[in-house]
């Protein structure tokens, strides 16, 4: 188990924290700032996520290569979860998000960059989760 992955966890957690904190500042210069505001959530949210995902890396019981692959898409899911919603507040695309997308429309090369890109932070994340379910098997003993 690599000893520094749960600092590493936390303090990137923090990051995206002050991301989406930054990001709750500057809503309103967006061509969607409903999206904008989903944005600054996110990287609230996500940011929590990955400072309780540090919290109780030491718990999982998985293998030193599930862990190195589940860091990454941990990592890469969620900063990309703020970041594409961030792209769709900026380019005010629709597709993937027809509720907080209301009203706008972006170009066909705008929705598919956007629908991509939450495509993949769906995989990874719904991967991560699983693989953390999975490694919190188990009783502790008391």
């Amino acid at each position: 188990m690599n000893p520094n992955m749960p600092r590493k966890l936390k303090k990137l957690g923090m990051l995206l924290f002050l991301l989406g904190l930054l990001t709750g500042l500057v809503t309103m210069n967006f061509k969607n700032p409903r999206m904008a505001l989903a944005a600054h959530l996110e990287g609230l949210m996500n940011g929590t996520f990955l400072i309780v995902a540090g919290l109780v890396w030491n718990e999982l019981k998985i293998s030193q290569t599930l862990q190195k692959i589940t860091s990454y898409t941990l990592i890469f899911g969620t900063f990309s979860n703020w970041l594409v919603t961030l792209v769709a507040a900026y380019f005010a695309t629709v597709k993937m998000t027809p509720i907080a997308g209301q009203g706008f429309n972006g170009s066909m090369l705008e929705e598919n960059i956007v629908s991509a890109g939450f495509i993949s932070v769906a995989l990874t994340m719904i991967f991560s989760v699983v693989v953390f379910v999975y490694g919190l098997r188990g009783r502790i003993n008391v």
